[in-house]
């Protein structure tokens, strides 16, 4: 999904360990994005990674990003992460 979203909040991104990283290690946030429509419109809590984690989105900022939806399931519970897969703030 790539759509305009409105920044609700960003969390201090933290080092988390990566298999993908050469140095095992990589960055990680998570971003509150707010569909354009009002208050009551959808909100999707997501994870910033890698170089996106670095950048600093603040409230009330319209952006354009492409979220990636992927579900799984553990011990017979559904799971589901957002990620952010590319993120441009607009001016």
């Amino acid at each position: 999904m790539k759509q305009i979203f409105r920044v609700v909040s960003q969390t201090d991104r933290i080092t988390i360990p990566s298999q993908k990283s050469d140095s095992g290690q990589t960055f990680k946030s998570t971003i509150v994005l707010q569909e354009i429509g009002g208050k009551h419109a959808d909100t999707y809590a997501a994870a910033l990674l890698g170089k996106s984690a670095l950048c600093k989105f603040y409230s009330g900022e319209a952006v354009a990003a492409k979220l990636k939806f992927t579900a799984h399931e553990h011990n017979n519970q559904f799971y589901q992460d957002v990620i952010v897969e590319d993120i441009i703030k607009l001016k």
